[in-house]
């Protein structure tokens, strides 16, 4: 008989007087790896947060354990033991992983503390999943895979049944998530469970028993691998994304070469080099997940690569600062704007090299305040940007980089925490870039999404071109990449 480890009962929940679930219902079993993908993000925060904190409830009731740990009328603002990991790591970086995983569980009472007996306590944790990590490593020192790794454990040593694991493919290697998939089963099959939500189906096909699809706030169906056929059907139906989708691939004119890097060597990148045609979307895939912070720091001047050559429509171009190149930051909406700045401020921030006198000029400002005001809402160019929308803020951010013109796009992970609406628009946006004949190079761990648009993929292992397929050669790729069919 199976052993519920959660059980969430028509539960409503409401923050500030908005209704983030109603009528929620989830149950989860003892050892089961269930799949979750959010249609769209409402209501996903605030699961979350409920999983892990007793929070006041309009109505429902919430089960761990056996145990009732909320109630809509007798709140206990308690906490659970339930695990959430997450690209935002909540380990202390200036700490070791011996320290991190013992020594800050709640529960922790030694005043001592012993760094041996520490090691041996994690020695057969690290032993029984095969993983080589020291125990005196800093996090800092620690990769995003041995980060997760890391976390896991601790929530495994904390006594944790439940584990949380939130879009964890978009800054894991495709080598590390089929590791970590066998940690993953290994738990499971220890009795612990896991809840693992990402925005695509075919990568919890993979893993888990059944799949929840989520939107507004409620659970509206659940896939199970064995019905793989009307499964497909249905997500054919999704929302009309696959459709939209399709509509907006649409094959880009490829204009001379636009960039051109020739043996990039860092201490991570050994040789990396690459062409890309105006109007050409190329995806550069890291399999280990490690390059792409040098790759972007040399670009921008950031740090002197230790050799090779970049190239601008054929001219060689020194690395640094460059409004020919642009980088699109991974979660742009929170990395490239600056809060203390109106809206139009935001949007011109990288156009004074195509008008010299901008900031000087109070007319020019405000004739290109009147040109905005004529495309878009009335009033949202006054003000700052902390009251824009999620949306709003990816137009603000590539409508910069549109007015800037360069002529090649570097975008790191543009997909990355996205909802699903909000990936449709972000190709639109993308879709402007290319229809402009601005090259865009995607620079991406995993191909969620990515495929999409792209015109060519090359793979990078071990700091070096490993494989490159046109666009006609993606049906090779492995039937889990979304949307590769296209």
């Amino acid at each position: 008989m199976k052993k519920e480890v959660l059980r969430m009962e028509r539960v409503t929940y409401l923050e500030q007087g908005n209704v983030k679930l109603k009528n929620f219902n989830m149950a989860l079993y003892e050892g089961e790896i269930m799949g979750l993908v959010p249609m769209n993000n409402l209501g996903l925060d605030a699961l979350l947060q409920l999983l892990q904190k007793n929070l006041p409830l309009y109505y429902g009731y919430v089960y761990y354990r056996n145990h009732m740990v909320n109630c809509w009328g007798k709140p206990k603002q308690e906490w659970n033991r339930i695990s959430i990991i997450r690209n935002e790591s909540i380990l202390a970086d200036d700490m070791t992983v011996a320290d991190n995983i013992f020594v800050l569980r709640p529960g922790f009472k030694k005043w001592l503390i012993q760094k041996k007996v520490l090691h041996r306590q994690l020695a057969p944790f690290l032993e029984e999943i095969g993983m080589d990590i020291s125990a005196d490593a800093y996090v800092s020192e620690l990769t995003h895979f041995e980060k997760v790794v890391v976390e896991l454990l601790k929530a495994v040593v904390a006594g944790h049944y439940l584990v949380v694991l939130y879009d964890i493919s978009t800054f894991v290697s495709d080598r590390e998530r089929i590791w970590l998939y066998e940690v993953i089963r290994y738990y499971a099959a220890k009795g612990i469970s896991f809840l693992y939500i990402t925005a695509h189906y075919e990568e919890t096909k993979q893993l888990c028993g059944r799949t929840a699809m989520f939107t507004n706030g409620r659970i509206i169906k659940y896939l199970y691998p064995e019905n793989a056929s009307s499964d497909e059907r249905y997500l054919c139906r999704r929302g009309g994304f696959d459709k939209k989708l399709r509509e907006k691939m649409k094959r880009h004119t490829k204009e001379g070469t636009a960039f051109a890097l020739e043996a990039l060597y860092t201490p991570q990148i050994q040789g990396l080099s690459f062409i890309v045609a105006g109007g050409e979307c190329l995806v550069l895939q890291d399999l280990d997940n490690r390059i792409w912070e040098e790759f972007v720091e040399a670009l921008t001047g950031e740090k002197k690569p230790e050799g090779g050559k970049m190239l601008v429509e054929g001219k060689e171009l020194p690395f640094r600062y460059d409004r020919r190149i642009a980088v699109i930051q991974e979660f742009p909406a929170k990395r490239m704007l600056l809060p203390y700045m109106s809206y139009l401020d935001n949007l011109c921030f990288t156009l004074d090299h195509r008008l010299p006198g901008l900031w000087r000029s109070r007319r020019m400002r405000e004739s290109i305040y009147r040109e905005c005001e004529a495309i878009q809402e009335p009033g949202l160019y006054q003000g700052g940007v902390d009251r824009l929308t999620q949306r709003q803020k990816y137009d603000l951010v590539y409508g910069r980089i549109l007015l800037q013109n360069p002529k090649v796009v570097f975008c790191i992970q543009p997909f990355h925490g996205a909802e699903m609406p909000l990936r449709i628009h972000i190709c639109e946006l993308l879709e402007k870039l290319l229809d402009k004949g601005i090259a865009v190079v995607i620079l991406a761990v995993n191909l969620a999404d990515s495929l999409a648009l792209a015109d060519r993929l090359i793979k990078v292992k071990d700091g070096m071109n490993y494989l490159e397929c046109s666009r006609e050669e993606f049906e090779g790729l492995p039937d889990h990449v979304p949307w590769k069919s296209f």
